[in-house]
């Protein structure tokens, strides 16, 4: 990779960040285009995020991903948000054009497309989503618009209740979306004749893979189960899943789909998905060794 004054520098923020697969996955993307562009880490906190932002500006960097703790907080030093990060109220994706900062949310096309990759397309489709935290706040408002039916269950009614609202306030009632608790007996009701189940909960992830947030008894043939955990890359959600004949969907899938949206939003090109994808298992399971 030939670095020069007119290469564009991309990148990420956020608290912590050292163990990102970004830079991997998205230097693979430039460099397989010849895409005169450079992507690398920046760990920022809390309190320098404001002046991370003033620096984006003054140093003219290109484009940053942006990830926790700073998706909600970021859209306050922006000059414009597209739609649909201003519906979420999040920001993972920033473009400076020309001086204007502009954020967007790659999270729900990343995961309807991870989706659609894996072979599941959800339009028309029952989705049962599992948890209401900020991962199901980002994907709820582009999943939900191809469902025919939307269910929201989390270990606190109340949280999933208010993320429904949301969704119905801005969407009218024609999203036909549902919430409760997270529990045995819902899950049960409303897996029995859904089609695609949406784990965005950490249950699951590194170090504690022994634990799944749905019963096996309760997976079935035909279902389609999405886990957004991507360490480890298949979770016991997803291994019981696939023992008993059900289509699977990594989370790796989602982070390498949301960050090829990125990438297209920063150079206008068609992302190279086989090439983002290949470069992703293959630091990832670099990191393991």
């Amino acid at each position: 990779m030939k670095i020069s004054g007119k290469t564009r520098v991309c990148g990420l923020i956020g608290d912590p960040v050292e163990h990102s697969l970004s830079p991997s996955i998205q230097n693979a993307a430039f460099d397989h285009l010849g895409l005169d562009y450079v992507y690398a880490v920046f760990p920022v906190t809390r309190n320098n995020l404001k002046r991370a932002i003033a620096g984006m500006r003054s140093l003219g960097l290109h484009g940053l991903n942006v990830t926790m703790p700073h998706k909600t907080e970021v859209a306050r030093y922006l000059d414009e948000l597209d739609e649909t990060a201003k519906n979420v109220g999040s920001v993972n994706t920033i473009l400076n054009s020309n001086g204007s900062l502009i954020g967007y949310t790659t999270d729900g096309i990343g995961a309807l497309r991870a989706l659609r990759h894996g072979g599941a397309d959800p339009s028309g489709k029952k989705i049962v989503l599992l948890g209401a935290g900020g991962a199901s706040r980002s994907l709820s408002f582009t999943l939900v618009r191809a469902a025919k039916e939307f269910v929201i269950l989390n270990r606190t009614s109340g949280k999933a209740e208010r993320l429904a609202r949301d969704i119905t306030t801005l969407l009218g009632d024609s999203a036909k979306v549902a919430a409760g608790r997270l529990t045995d007996e819902n899950l049960e009701k409303e897996l029995t004749d859904a089609d695609i189940l949406v784990n965005a909960t950490s249950v699951g992830m590194h170090p504690n893979e022994q634990k799944t947030p749905v019963d096996r008894k309760l997976l079935r043939l035909g279902l389609v189960v999405f886990d957004l955990v991507y360490e480890p890359l298949e979770t016991r959600l997803l291994r019981e899943a696939a023992e008993i004949g059900a289509k699977t969907v990594n989370g790796l899938s989602m982070l390498v789909h949301q960050g090829a949206a990125s990438f297209e939003i920063w150079t206008g090109v068609k992302a190279p998905i086989e090439v983002m994808m290949k470069a992703a298992t293959r630091e990832l399971a670099e990191t393991k060794q």
